[in-house]
């Protein structure tokens, strides 16, 4: 499994910058103009992780794989996309599938950089972007109505959904989001969404889109954005794409030196990157050997037999147990041998919640 985020926002806030800035390669257009991104664009960008490096140095290892993210840029929309404007909402089907929403406003003032509505009100822009995901989810659900009544006549277990159907088709219609849904954790509404895939039902993170200013102190935009997210539970991240654009091309040494500068403690990759697992509640685990030092995406709370899952699904059928250290201690004696000697290498059962940075090696049954 990997994170997958889509890219949402208004024409020219700049998110196409903004996903050139994450995927360090310049294959999104950008350009000061509305609806510049007009095909969805799609990059798999490793999972930054510093622990992969020092685990490999210290295992010998032949190379190195990251965890990975998915990141789906799509055309801007405006109000009345559902209804036509702009490119209208086609595009939406392309992050159904994704995990979290990457909500991208802006968050500074700048005269020669056109915003489609004339003035900067990122919680207009958002409520207008998030009004748009609604009408989408209104509009699956309508087109499905039929098929469901008709269904329904011959099945008992799917006649069953419809009350709940057709009270989430109306709470839409209502304007209101699908993880709003009062009847979303009944034993109905649990079926209704895990047979779609809800746009308004994604966790966001919001990301605020500054100048340089910006980045040393929040301005009344970010304020205003990290209230309306709080009030969400959401996320927020703070990012200057045209810095991030500035990185493109440094060494990891002369990011670091140039982010410094700016008092950034982080780029906009990390970030997100960071955001998007504490979201969604993701860790990584870790293996090594001298073919590969690699890491693994599980949730938090998942058990040893479910992290083997991710590997090989024969790896959570046929569980064993787990050799276990953790990666604090694995640089500290400096191998897997000496952790073994010192008593840090861990035999781990079934019950066994997997922690992030955790080495493991799985044992089981083909």
């Amino acid at each position: 499994m990997g994170l997958s985020v889509g890219i949402v926002g208004l024409p020219n806030v700049g998110k196409s910058t903004i996903f050139n800035a994450l995927t360090r390669e310049q294959n999104a257009e950008a350009a000061n103009y509305p609806f510049c991104t007009i095909e969805p664009n799609k990059a798999v960008v490793p999972v930054p992780d510093k622990r992969l490096e020092k685990l490999a140095e210290i295992a010998s290892s032949q190379k190195i794989i990251h965890a990975t993210v998915d990141f789906v840029d799509i055309a801007g929309l405006v109000k009345g996309a559902s209804q036509g404007e702009g490119l209208g909402n086609k595009f939406l089907t392309n992050i159904r599938e994704t995990d979290a929403i990457l909500q991208v406003v802006r968050c500074f003032d700048d005269d020669n950089v056109v915003h489609v509505d004339g003035d900067i009100n990122p919680i207009r822009d958002i409520e207008i972007i998030e009004a748009e995901l609604i009408i989408a989810d209104f509009q699956m659900m309508e087109n499905r109505l039929g098929r469901v009544q008709k269904a329904a006549r011959a099945d008992k277990a799917i006649a069953a959904t419809l009350p709940a159907f057709e009270a989430l088709l109306s709470h839409l219609g209502e304007g209101r989001m699908a993880y709003k849904f009062e009847a979303k954790d009944s034993e109905q509404g649990k079926i209704i969404f895990k047979e779609s895939q809800f746009l308004t039902d994604k966790k966001v993170i919001y990301c605020c889109n500054v100048d340089e200013d910006g980045l040393l102190e929040d301005n009344d935009y970010v304020k205003a954005v990290k209230a309306y997210a709080a009030e969400r539970d959401s996320d927020v991240v703070k990012i200057c794409a045209k810095m991030e654009e500035d990185l493109n091309g440094m060494t990891d040494e002369e990011r670091e030196e140039f982010l410094n500068e700016f008092g950034v403690k982080e780029s906009g990759l990390d970030q997100i990157v960071h955001t998007g697992y504490h979201t969604l509640g993701l860790i990584s685990y870790l293996t090594q050997g001298p073919k590969e030092s690699r890491a693994w995406t599980i949730y938090r709370g998942d058990t040893a037999p479910k992290a083997a899952g991710v590997i090989h699904t024969d790896f959570e059928r046929g569980f064993i147990r787990a050799q276990v250290m953790a990666y604090d201690d694995y640089v500290e004696k400096g191998g897997e041998v000496r952790c073994r000697e010192a008593g840090l290498l861990r035999t781990e059962g079934k019950e066994y919640i997997v922690k992030d940075g955790d080495i493991i090696e799985f044992l089981f049954n083909v």
